[in-house]
């Protein structure tokens, strides 16, 4: 069943950042709520569920755009208790789904994370990040800064079954090697890989290799987990477009997580081809802070 055209909602936040806990990192940052990506596995859907909002097809038809949201940071980060910590943009939502292009709110919070000299990490599946060059670059001479794109697989036919709104494969790629070399650290999020679908040898090597040819300057990856809300909707297009995995999924699946006999190999294989196809650091050198203070670009 198809979902319905979207619905934008222009809604003021009363907080920017949230604290995270049981991650590596204690704040996250979403300018939106919903992501029209839709991907079959999210774990947002988990989240929604529990928020008892739409976690089914309808997940990503309705999305919450928090038009003052980097009003509300810039107030967050001045505030005398911040200290400075690690921010992870897109723990919730793509901050580089369509919406971005016309509302710009991920790109005024890296400003003003920039000018805060706080360091982030965003993880995404949109090339059009590549747009922010310019704030990534004014903001990586002040505090670290990576961004991770997500790309659980190259395998066509997967990734139209499971990432039904998302840019392709290697247009990720293309944007990754556009960051690259603009000095900015950029890598691959391999997840989440799927046993029996996206975790052949062959397809597994296919994404390190073409990682390591963009210049990722980084590669990590993880198995699928299903939690209540994200189970459902994926166990039920896995019944619809790979039917014979469905038994192998119910044994393998009968809580939320890989068992550890299961999911180490897949790890290890992982670690194997970021050793054998050499996944590092290849970026020239740092960003040269500014000499003087200076002016981050305009977020407009």
């Amino acid at each position: 069943m198809r979902a319905g055209p979207t619905e934008y909602r222009e809604e003021p936040c009363r907080s920017a950042l949230n604290r995270v806990t049981g991650m590596a990192f204690r704040w996250s940052l979403n300018p939106y709520t919903g992501c029209v990506h839709r991907c079959t596995f999210c774990y947002v859907r988990s989240f929604e569920r529990r928020a008892d909002r739409p976690s089914d097809e309808r997940y990503g038809t309705t999305i919450r755009v928090k038009t003052n949201v980097p009003t509300v940071l810039r107030a967050e980060l001045a505030r005398r208790s911040w200290r400075g910590e690690l921010v992870a943009i897109g723990a919730a939502t793509d901050p580089y789904q369509p919406a971005e292009g016309r509302y710009r709110l991920t790109r005024a919070c890296i400003q003003a994370l920039g000018e805060a000299r706080t360091p982030l990490s965003i993880v995404t599946r949109g090339p059009l990040v590549v747009r922010d060059v310019d704030v990534l670059q004014a903001a990586a001479r002040r505090a670290a800064v990576d961004v991770n794109f997500s790309i659980p697989t190259l395998d066509a036919d997967v990734w139209r079954r499971t990432e039904p709104g998302t840019a392709p494969p290697r247009q990720r790629l293309r944007a990754l090697r556009t960051l690259v070399e603009a000095g900015i650290r950029a890598g691959v999020g391999l997840a989440p890989i799927l046993p029996g679908i996206s975790d052949r040898p062959d397809q597994l090597a296919a994404v390190v290799r073409a990682a390591r040819d963009a210049g990722a300057t980084h590669l990590w990856g993880n198995v699928l987990h299903l939690q209540p809300g994200t189970r459902e909707h994926f166990l039920e297009h896995l019944a619809r477009d790979w039917p014979e995995q469905a038994e192998r999924y119910a044994r393998l699946y009968r809580g939320t997580y890989l068992a550890r006999a299961d999911a180490e190999p897949i790890r290890r294989r992982i670690e194997r081809l970021r050793a054998e196809h050499a996944i590092a650091d290849r970026c020239q050198a740092p960003l040269a802070p500014p000499e003087e203070p200076e002016q981050l670009p305009l977020a407009i």
